[in-house]
């Protein structure tokens, strides 16, 4: 099983999860001939996409995966925002609502969405299982992960910012309200050690930190920090990556 990442940003978010056989898109944040490029012009093997949420760097190109014929899982409650601004969804029959601890298999994955705290409307993160690569735990745009896990081979896990860094940009003038907003809805590299504590890490292979933000984070320094916590070798999800899983 391959990753690959397209984007992992505030500016778009895409991932593509590919063996010889399926590629499952996890978020369509980017645009459709973006993500269709980094398809190499194939959507034959795609056998499904997951959208965590409706903000549009991670649900930019549902229209075009829907219009196109790929087959898009995410909740009701994210649709429902998405309809509110875009009005029409035309190829709704490709649409399949699902819901926090329901199961589903997509292909050969399995996914075990999960609640994850954001400002959105019914925001997920997913446990994606294969025969290829074992447990993926996949989770962004969130301050907090309620769950616990065991078993997990490989994590895409969002490191937004820290503390320490947003602190000295709001003393240099960052405004106050997109401060309070990452506070409230981006998980932090602190809150990111004491989830990783608390998380049965005794099967994980790799760790790649997602959606790091542009001007509160710093990806050297969370690498380091992470490595030295966890023993496990850790990647920061920059456009181009592509790792072995």
């Amino acid at each position: 099983m391959k990753l690959q990442v397209l984007g992992s940003s505030s500016s778009g978010n895409c991932y593509l999860l590919s063996n010889k056989n399926e590629t499952l898109i996890i978020e369509c944040g980017l645009s459709y001939k973006t993500i269709l490029k980094g398809l190499n012009f194939n959507l034959n093997n795609v056998v499904g996409v997951l959208v965590s949420h409706e903000h549009k760097d991670h649900s930019k190109a549902i229209e075009d995966m829907l219009y196109n014929g790929i087959d898009v899982y995410t909740s009701f409650g994210t649709i429902q925002k998405f309809l509110e601004e875009t009005k029409v969804i035309q190829t709704q029959h490709r649409l399949n609502f699902i819901r926090s601890e329901r199961q589903f298999k997509v292909g050969g994955f399995t996914i075990l969405p999960f609640e994850v705290e954001h400002d959105a409307a019914e925001p997920l993160g997913f446990l994606i299982s294969h025969e290829d690569t074992g447990k993926i735990l996949f989770a962004t745009d969130t301050y907090y992960i309620q769950y616990k896990f065991k078993g997990l081979k490989h994590l895409l896990i969002e490191c937004n910012y820290s503390k320490e860094i947003l602190e000295r940009n709001l003393d240099n003038g960052l405004n106050p309200s997109r401060a309070k907003r990452l506070l409230t809805s981006h998980f932090s590299l602190e809150n990111l050690k004491g989830f990783l504590k608390e998380t049965d890490l005794s099967q994980c292979e790799d760790i790649t930190l997602i959606h790091l933000s542009d001007g509160n984070s710093n990806a050297s320094q969370f690498k380091k920090e992470i490595e030295r916590l966890t023993g496990k070798p850790v990647y920061i999800a920059d456009k181009g990556l592509e790792l072995e899983l």
